[in-house]
């Protein structure tokens, strides 16, 4: 089997606690537009590693995924037949992939999201990608987006060739909680310091262990939990006037909303330090 590290989800070395807190970002809907594993299936069809009826299966769930989301039954499908595909295929092969496919994901990449990014590490903590996609799309991604790092699902390699198994929980549902929680007690992080981001109520369980959740273009039952509980919301790349969502009076949730909006009109940069400074305040 190939070498993995300690936690079988993740693919960064340990901090040594440089960092006690972090913001986890889920990747379809919320750091991209549309779908990551389509991307990646349609390279994967381009060099002749799935067919052509997959690649148009997994086109009709992509955009279904983009317009309205996913549903535990559709996703639980995707990683079936994921599985099933890359079942003795080479891992090299698969990361071959990357070439193609990491710049065309790169350009999905939401500005606002950058400038998150970019916030949580001028605050000091580490940021991470957690995704029900293959490590092997996720993890180099991150590190393109100069992220700590993927936390993903794997699969089972024998021998340099994927077996059809998981290696690890599917990183999706109750699954990034259990993903996550792995990473924090590695990592040392205090999740009631930590943030996460996401646009669907699948991920409630990701959302709910750390003390800073953020709605992120929300589903309606997303948006609906975030209005309850008092949660931000943030809207990103929608031709409307109104960009920003907040959902309660709070500094921090003002701060956050007023900052996401700012590091989306100005692709990443503000360039008042004082009022960076203001912004970030909140967060720490």
């Amino acid at each position: 089997m190939a070498d993995h590290p300690a936690d079988p989800t993740s693919s960064a070395a340990p901090t040594d606690g440089v960092a006690n807190a972090a913001a986890f970002f889920d990747l379809d809907r919320t750091l991209i537009s549309g779908s990551s594993a389509f991307s990646f299936g349609l390279a994967a069809w381009r060099n002749k590693l799935i067919p052509t009826g997959e690649l148009l299966s997994d086109g009709v769930n992509a955009l279904t995924f983009k317009l309205v989301g996913a549903t535990d039954e559709r996703s639980e499908a995707v990683r079936d037949r994921i599985l099933h595909a890359v079942e003795g295929a080479m891992q090299d092969e698969l990361l071959a992939l990357n070439e193609q496919v990491i710049p065309h994901i790169l350009e999905k990449v939401r500005p606002e999201s950058r400038g998150l990014i970019e916030m949580h590490h001028e605050a000091g903590r580490d940021t991470w990608i957690v995704s029900a996609s293959p490590i092997e799309l996720v993890d180099p991604l991150a590190k393109a987006l100069g992220m700590t790092g993927g936390i993903a699902t794997r699969s089972e390699v024998l021998d340099g060739r994927y077996t059809g198994r998981l290696d690890g929980p599917f990183v999706y549902g109750e699954g990034k909680r259990e993903a996550i929680q792995s990473v924090a007690d590695e990592h040392g992080y205090d999740l009631r310091l930590s943030y996460s981001y996401s646009d669907s109520a699948s991920d409630l369980p990701m959302m709910e262990m750390v003390g800073h959740p953020v709605a992120v273009n929300p589903d309606r039952p997303l948006e609906t939990v975030a209005h309850q509980r008092g949660w931000p919301m943030v809207i990103f790349s929608r031709k409307t006037k109104q960009v920003v969502k907040i959902s309660t009076a709070s500094a921090g949730a003002a701060g956050l909303a007023a900052a996401t909006y700012l590091f989306g009109r100005r692709h990443g940069r503000i360039g008042v330090e004082a009022e960076r400074g203001r912004l970030l305040r909140p967060w720490r």
